[in-house]
């Protein structure tokens, strides 16, 4: 998967993966895990995603990292804010008060990058990969953190053959896999949610899973 494929489904408004509120799994679990409120959280792939607002509102600095600069754009022009733009080495980064975007390619980060980031949200990462990134993902994430970073991890579950992604269908057998060696995971919920949502029910998907994993680096 190119670059050019999430420029495009950002230039044409493609974004059925947005979701127009915090995510409620963000909101249930985040508070159990005994993150210092004044963590750095690293959120990979966020989008325009109005999780950043609430963990910034939570009191975390939020490094989030977006190819897309119109997604950024949109970030701050849809809550009114005029962000500080500098270069820092591959990317150019949007920053203001708490929150700093990041545009440029997720897997040029490097371990100095995210050095202060001791927490980790992924919502939107691993289910917008085809396969064979979602394990460079997986290894660049080990490789780039600092051990005792915490966090939650959200995916999707369909019969792949059903509808195309992405998102894409991560069923668990694959997140135990992917985060074996270095992590700690433990599932927190899973439940079917075809019934909310009416993209993958019109397109013919007989299930939809999701699942909240608590994540943590080792």
């Amino acid at each position: 998967m190119q670059p050019e494929f999430w420029y495009k489904k950002w230039d044409s408004n493609q974004i059925g993966f947005h979701q127009p509120e915090a995510n409620p799994y963000l909101r249930r679990y985040w508070p159990d895990l005994s993150i210092d409120p004044m963590a750095s959280v690293l959120v990979p792939l966020c989008g325009k995603s109005l999780d950043l607002l609430w963990l910034a509102g939570q009191g975390h600095r939020v490094l989030g990292v977006e190819l897309s600069e119109k997604a950024i754009e949109g970030f701050f022009s849809e809550h009114k804010v005029e962000p500080q733009i500098s270069q820092k080495g591959a990317f150019k980064v949007y920053r203001s008060d708490a929150i700093e975007l990041w545009c440029g390619d997720f897997f040029a980060l490097t371990a100095q990058d995210v050095a202060g980031c001791t927490a980790l949200y992924d919502r939107a990462a691993l289910i917008a990969l085809p396969a064979p990134m979602r394990e460079r993902y997986a290894e660049h994430l080990q490789q780039i953190l600092v051990p005792g970073v915490r966090g939650l991890l959200i995916t999707l579950d369909y019969p792949q053959a059903q509808m195309p992604g992405p998102p894409f269908a991560v069923d668990d057998q694959e997140v135990q896999r992917l985060f074996s060696e270095g992590w700690q995971l433990q599932r927190l919920e899973e439940q079917d949610v075809l019934a909310e949502s009416p993209r993958f029910s019109d397109a013919g998907v007989t299930s939809l899973v999701e699942r909240v994993y608590r994540i943590s680096s080792r």
